[in-house]
């Protein structure tokens, strides 16, 4: 089973009480950033889960492209600067 975290203002903490999580993942913004142009959106966004799966750090943050050449193209990190560096590279790449 993965770890769950939750975000205390852009910084993860791992939260071991999965009630405590749920309700925090139930009504927060996860969104670090979303852009769109004509057709295509680049969406970056903290997932709440680690998709590490132990292996390495915690890996909590995913951006994807929708649409264009790039459609369902994504990359994961794990710290919120990292996800938004990451952001804007997929903007570039995706031409948004």
């Amino acid at each position: 089973m993965s770890d769950n975290y939750i975000l205390d203002g852009h910084t993860p903490v791992k939260c071991s009480d999965l009630i405590k999580w749920a309700e925090w993942f139930g009504t927060a913004n996860r969104k670090v950033a979303n852009t769109e142009k004509n057709e295509i959106r680049v969406s970056t966004v903290f997932l709440g889960l680690d998709h590490a799966w132990g292996d390495s750090q915690p890996i909590l943050f995913e951006t994807m492209i929708f649409g264009g050449d790039h459609d369902e193209d994504m990359w994961r990190y794990s710290t919120w600067d990292e996800a938004e560096e990451g952001h804007i590279e997929a903007c570039k790449l995706a031409g948004v």
